[in-house]
């Protein structure tokens, strides 16, 4: 029976159609239904009954979702079939390739279940073919990826065979003016390039790196991988493949691939694992071609919860009575990367309810939150932080996030929105949370506003945490005391850590941790700028009052044995 006849119709209609059951036995397993206290599928009651077997929901299952239901015992799959896919690919949709047409790139796969439908569309976009679906059962599909996918492709095969390519290697001999658009097309579709690409798209997102960089240099073309902060580099592609990859991410990006000379911005999403993952494309051109960095924003895995995000329970009591002010200024401070986003995000997520109106100017939006109205900064059409604010005043919000206050226009408004009654989150770049005061200052604003508006500054920075299987512990020599203005007599009795002998892709360390300093305005403080004090003042008098440094913060991230002496002192400043 033709599929599209079942579409959309119910399991039990579905399963009369196809002559396995009767009405009046679908009748009799709706009213065992009924009467059952708790909720049992329809098709569960059926089977229980002995009118129909898991094989026949499976295919009214196929049906009702408009696709075909086959068979795969005693199929071969040809080679061609086989690598059309790459064996991570196969793996991480649970699906199978069971015809493959290279000519006309279409691809049928077969799925476990109609559910897995973003397999469909994200193999259309990794693999540039035109993809279709059928259903299959569980093991059939499993034996076939036990058969042929079982090992995975190696990056250093697959760079081995697109280095043999004389179509690729020709492109790569040209230079930018004399390069043949439709080359360019051919390459970018070019089926060991797509699979190189997946390849390393997948082994960046498992080994849970931020971004991932294509550069190309006179000689050679490197690929590294940001993980937790630090960049590695990998195994290098041939030269020559460099404007075959990158016209391989314009394309998936949406990017206009003929455009060499200019800069360009593109996003690709994917479900890679059952996670929705964004990656973020740049493509700067350079004097050896164009460079391309993919950032990538795991949306599954962000932890939007401040109990999560690092706070010692001290910290997070502050921070929570920060946020929870009807009106005032909260800025998080910190560089490029180091979590001030994601801090500011689970505060919202923590104010975000049905009783607040929560507004955002954000450069980019990176994580898309129900319940927030998000606004992408756009400064070519003139949507600034400035103009997006002025607007926001309009639209009776309770909290505003403004991404970041870079100039005096954006400071005003935002002095000028806490002022009539708003709570306003903010980012900005400064070294620690007393500079934010003499940096806004600076910027122009009247020291008598900020004092009427700051709440807190909070300072953060993020350190690499050691992977507890393999760290060892040891004693730190005096030099490495000397760079914590520590003493051998300071540490006395205190354990400390360091990456251990069997260091992992992490070099012995997995995941970050924030270090946090929170520096609260009260009446001296207050005083303080308004007599225009400088930041070491404020900083020995906010310290008096309990601040806790980030170098202290980190302190104590080492004694507790989650970090090393390494990391706190390329994160934090010694302490005047």
């Amino acid at each position: 029976m033709d599929p599209s006849e079942l579409k959309g119709r119910k399991l039990g209609r579905v399963l009369t159609k196809l002559k396995v059951v009767t009405r009046e036995q679908v009748h009799e397993a709706l009213a065992v239904q009924k009467g059952r206290t708790n909720k049992v599928k329809i098709g569960e009651i059926l089977k229980e009954l002995g009118y129909c077997t898991q094989l026949d929901i499976d295919r009214a299952l196929a049906g009702q979702a408009g696709m075909e239901y086959v068979d795969l015992s005693g199929l071969e799959l040809d080679d061609e079939t086989v690598n059309s896919i790459p064996a991570e690919n196969a793996k991480a949709y649970q699906c199978v390739p069971i015809e493959y047409d290279p000519k006309s790139r279409k691809l049928k796969v077969a799925l476990k279940s109609p559910q897995n439908f973003q397999a469909v569309d994200d193999l259309r976009l990794l693999m540039g073919a035109e993809v279709t679906a059928v259903i299959a059962s569980e093991q059939s599909i499993d034996a076939l990826l036990e058969k042929h996918f079982a090992k995975d492709s190696s990056l250093s095969d697959a760079m081995s065979q697109l280095a043999q390519d004389e179509n690729l290697a020709e492109l790569g001999k040209h230079s930018d003016q004399s390069i043949d658009l439709d080359a360019v097309i051919d390459a970018a579709g070019d089926n060991q390039v797509i699979k190189l690409l997946n390849l390393v798209l997948l082994q960046a997102i498992r080994d849970r790196a931020s971004d991932i960089h294509f550069e190309p240099f006179e000689t050679e073309f490197k690929m590294r991988y940001r993980i937790d902060g630090v960049l590695y580099e990998m195994v290098p592609p041939p030269k020559h493949l460099g404007t075959a990859i990158t016209s391989r991410v314009k394309v998936m990006a949406n990017l206009d691939i003929a455009e060499r000379r200019l800069p360009q911005d593109g996003r690709i999403e994917l479900t890679v694992g059952g996670n929705p993952v964004d990656l973020r494309v740049a493509i700067l051109p350079t004097i050896y071609g164009e460079s391309c960095v993919m950032r990538v924003l795991d949306r599954g895995n962000v932890e939007l919860s401040l109990d999560r995000v690092g706070f010692r329970p001290d910290d997070l009591q502050l921070f929570r009575s920060l946020i929870e002010k009807p009106n005032g200024i909260v800025i998080v401070t910190g560089p490029t990367g180091s979590g001030k986003t994601t801090t500011l995000y689970a505060a919202l997520a923590e104010l975000n309810d049905i009783e607040t109106k929560i507004l955002t100017a954000e450069d980019p939006v990176e994580y898309d939150i129900d319940g927030l109205c998000q606004v992408q900064v756009n400064s070519e059409v003139g949507l600034t932080f400035a103009a997006a604010l002025r607007s926001f005043l309009r639209q009776d919000p309770d909290v505003i996030l403004v991404g970041e206050i870079r100039d005096l226009e954006t400071a005003q408004i935002a002095v000028q929105a806490s002022l009539t009654g708003h709570l306003v989150l903010s980012t900005l770049h400064t070294n620690d949370a007393p500079s934010s005061i003499i940096r806004l200052v600076d910027l122009g604003v009247e020291p008598f506003l900020l004092t009427a508006t700051i709440e807190g500054i909070v300072a953060q920075r993020l350190v690499r945490t050691l992977d507890a299987k393999t760290k060892e512990a040891y004693i730190p020599t005096e030099q490495e005391l000397m760079e914590l203005s520590l003493r051998p007599g300071d540490v006395q009795g205190r354990e400390f850590y360091r990456p251990g002998a069997a260091a992992n892709v992490g070099g012995g360390y997995k995941g970050r941790m924030a270090l946090f300093e929170i520096m609260t305005m009260d009446d001296e403080m207050r005083e303080l700028v308004m007599n225009e004090a400088s930041t070491s003042v404020l900083r020995n008098t906010a310290r008096k009052k309990g601040m806790r440094s980030l170098r202290e913060s980190g302190l104590m991230a080492i004694y507790e044995g989650l970090t090393t002496i390494d990391e706190v002192v390329r994160e934090t400043l010694e302490e005047e």
